[in-house]
Parts: structure tokens; C-alpha cells; sequence
């Protein structure tokens, strides 16, 4: 029994060097500087004059504060398997060997969770996420795709800690969804869910079908970072967009306010469409709109290394054969495969739950490294 102690001893010394090259990669010195810095703020006078200010440097208090704890944890977590395995091998006990194979596989999961975060370098990674979802042509068969890729999304937030926030959303004719937007809401939504943007592909036998043939659909998601409205100098006036008003209707009674309330804008020069129907009175809709719409031109400018707003022009994405980005097949066998990162499974039922975490995984390593499948 001593060996499997001995193995496991070997185990933690080799991934002590990765435990402590995290500190570095998280600048843990600088947070703490930081927190430092942040917590004589608090404590100064007439802190809570302005609200909006106090509230952002309270809630990057809390972010920061547990970022330390947790690395914090990790450092006392290896100790303490250390202990175990010294312990348990002197005193030729193996009644610990348990809880050492639980403790080492909470720990390396913690510490690759740990390396992810230090792969979101973007300057809007840690922003909330807006999530757009468009059914592609097909009608009722894309629609109801559409519509599976929400609920496939809105799983894996829960499952995250995220919560998520309906802004639109237009009902199928017969089933599904033809339009959605949400917003997921937490730290590092978009810097995670930024590779799902893109054409996802679906394979497998219609359930509208009679004869039940075989279909491929396919589904858009679109996915831009939250940006805050004073982080850029950008100004969207009355005659550069279109406004519309319509009756609110979409998943759940209870979440979407059914009055004629909902507000869509075009923007003109580049075709792009916002819309919200999530709040109670068509200004809130409108002010909500306006910052989805600044928000998609910021990134697009930034994206597409543009100089000024006004050299975006309207961004169409095909929504068809070639273009995905990941195929889901439910027959005559099931997998799901990245194009991009190789990444796939068979386990289709548990990704179509929310299980995207090796997809992302596979592309932030793929970003990192710059190793794609595809170019």
C-alpha cells in the first residue's frame, strides 16, 4: 500500500512547480496590492456618494478577494494531501488512501479551472456575454434546433454559477425559435463562451418528418462581451438607428412582460438588429437596446481592427454547409466534433444538458497555442 502512497507523494511534487506558477500567471501580488489599494478606498470618506462607483470597486473587492482565497486554498489543500501521504506511509495506515485519490482529483481540477482563467487575456474576457441565437433556413426542423441550442446554453450557465437574462425572444412558427437574445451574467462569461460563436450543424432523423428522413439544419449563435457605456467613446444618435415597437411574446408567461412594450432597432449603416422585451416600459427596452447595439459596434470595430464606427459595414454570416464551426450528430451513430479544435465525444445527450466544457476548453488551449485543426 506504501507504493500507491509513494506514487501519489511523486504526484503532488510534480505538479507543485504548475501550483505555484499559477501565482505568477494570476499576479497574485498584484491583486493583493490591489485589494490593498481598493479597501482604503472603502474605508475613505464619502465613499458611498456615488453609488455606481462604489458599487463597481465593491464588486471587484469580492472578485479579487476570491481569487486569492481560492489559490490560497489550493497551497493549503496540497499541504494537507502532503501530510497524508507522509503519515499514512510512516504509519503503514491505508485507511486515508480515500480521501488522497478524492483530494488530488478535486485539486487538479481546480488548478486546470485555475489555467483556463489565465488563458482569458481579451480586454472584454471578463465581461458579462450577450447571446444571440438565429435559426437558419429550414423552418420548423431549424427553428426547433434553435431552440435546442438555447436550452444546451442556458444549461451549461446554470451548471456555471451564471445567470442568464431573456432579452428577446421569438417563438417558432410551429415549434422551436426563430430569434433569441440572452444575457449571461457573471465573471468571465464571454472571455468562456466567446469560441461558441459561430454555425452550429445539426444530423439526425426529423421528428416533424413522417417519413422520418434524415435532416441537417443548422443554427447561428452569435456571442459579444457586455461593454460598459463609459468604456468607449462611441455615440449612436436618433437618426443612425430605426426604432420599432411590438407586443412582447416568447418562453415562459412569467418571464417576458406581454404588452406592447418591446423595442427593436436597426441600426442603418450596418443592417445590424438589437431587440428587448425583457423590461416593464419601452424606455427601459429602448435604453437596454441602445446598449446591446453599442456594444456589438464596439466589438465589431475592435474585431475587425476597424479605426472608427462609422467603417463597419453590415457583417452577414451565411448560416449553411461549410460554415460551422461544430457538427452534432444524433444518427446513424452520435458524436459531437469541433471542426476548429478536433474536439468530440459521443456522449450527445450530455453535451445537448450543457456539458461544453472540454469544447471550450479545447478552443481556449487552441487560442492559446494557436494550434487549430482548420485555419
Amino acid at each position: 500500500m506504501n507504493i500507491e502512497f509513494d506514487s501519489y507523494k511523486q504526484k503532488l511534487n510534480d505538479c507543485r512547480p504548475a501550483l505555484e506558477g499559477l501565482a505568477a500567471s494570476l499576479n497574485l501580488e498584484g491583486l493583493k496590492n490591489e485589494l490593498e489599494r481598493l479597501h482604503a478606498m472603502q474605508e475613505a470618506p464619502g465613499f458611498w456618494d456615488d453609488p455606481d462607483k462604489s458599487q463597481k470597486i465593491v464588486v471587484k473587492i469580492k472578485q479579487s478577494e476570491a481569487k486569492v482565497e481560492r489559490y490560497e486554498k489550493m497551497l493549503a489543500t496540497w499541504d494537507d494531501l502532503m501530510t497524508i501521504c507522509e503519515m499514512a506511509a510512516e504509519e503503514d495506515d491505508d485507511s486515508m488512501l480515500g480521501e488522497l485519490k478524492e483530494g488530488f482529483e478535486d485539486l487538479a481540477e481546480k488548478m486546470e479551472t485555475c489555467r483556463l482563467e489565465t488563458l482569458l487575456t481579451g480586454h472584454y474576457d471578463k465581461n458579462n456575454a450577450l447571446m444571440s441565437f438565429h435559426a437558419g433556413a429550414g423552418g420548423t426542423e431549424a427553428q426547433d434546433w434553435a431552440q435546442m441550442l438555447y436550452r444546451m446554453y442556458t444549461r451549461w450557465a446554470e451548471r456555471h454559477g451564471y445567470t442568464y437574462k431573456i432579452m428577446d425572444y421569438q417563438e417558432g412558427d410551429e415549434a422551436g425559435l426563430k430569434s433569441a437574445d440572452i444575457l449571461i451574467e457573471g465573471e468571465n462569461a464571454y472571455g468562456f463562451l466567446k469560441g461558441e460563436n459561430g454555425v452550429h450543424r445539426l444530423v439526425r432523423v426529423s421528428p416533424f418528418d413522417a417519413n422520418a428522413r434524415r435532416q441537417t439544419s443548422f443554427s447561428a449563435i452569435e456571442v459579444i462581451p457586455e461593454i460598459e457605456d463609459d468604456s468607449n467613446d462611441v455615440e449612436i444618435r436618433p437618426e443612425d438607428y430605426e426604432m420599432q415597437v411590438y407586443r412582447s411574446s416568447g418562453a415562459g408567461g412569467q418571464h417576458i412582460n406581454k404588452t406592447s412594450s418591446a423595442v427593436r432597432l436597426i441600426h442603418k449603416a450596418t443592417g445590424i438588429v438589437v431587440a428587448c422585451q425583457t423590461e416593464r416600459s419601452q424606455f427601459q427596452n429602448k435604453e437596454t437596446c441602445l446598449r446591446m447595439l453599442r456594444s456589438k459596434l464596439v466589438e465589431i470595430k475592435e474585431r475587425e481592427h476597424l479605426d472608427k464606427i462609422s467603417d463597419i459595414k453590415g457583417v452577414q454570416q451565411k448560416i449553411e454547409w461549410g460554415s460551422q464551426i461544430r457538427n452534432y450528430v444524433f444518427m446513424p451513430y452520435t458524436l459531437v466534433k469541433d471542426t476548429r479544435t478536433g474536439v468530440e465525444t459521443s456522449n450527445v445527450g450530455a453535451v445537448m444538458d450543457g456539458a461544453l466544457d472540454p469544447f471550450i476548453e479545447g478552443y481556449l488551449n487552441c487560442l492559446a497555442t494557436g494550434s487549430w485543426v482548420q485555419k
